[in-house]
């Protein structure tokens, strides 16, 4: 049983649009939709990422540290792809968490966590 992606649409900061939308591709599958000087659209399935170049100034910080999560039915394929991909290392997946998921998480190149996360039932 393949992973079902479920929903996201974030815009996050970016300090390189196309060094970021390269790594989008490498590291976790989503492709890329829009591309100019300042913005990006990546897209996997019905799921979206926005990338927003920030210039890094008092007057446009690009902060960094943003979090996401993206839910999904079926965790374990995606959590072994992203592991072939180099993503995240193999003892990464927490099981049976406190809050009651399955999830792995990592940062992209700005520092934004991203999060794979399962609810349990």
């Amino acid at each position: 049983m393949n992973t079902q992606l479920l929903e996201i649409s974030p815009v996050l900061p970016s300090q390189d649009i196309d060094r970021d939308v390269a790594w989008y591709q490498k590291y976790t599958g989503f492709e890329m939709v829009h591309k100019d000087e300042m913005y990006a659209v990546l897209k996997r399935k019905q799921l979206c990422i926005h990338l927003q170049w920030h210039a890094d100034t008092e007057d446009d910080p690009l902060l960094g540290g943003s979090v996401i999560k993206i839910f999904v039915k079926n965790i374990t394929p995606i959590f072994e792809e992203f592991v072939t991909r180099g993503t995240v290392s193999p003892g990464k997946l927490r099981k049976n968490t406190p809050w009651k998921t399955h999830e792995f998480g990592f940062y992209d190149l700005n520092q934004n966590a991203l999060f794979i996360v399962e609810d349990v039932v």
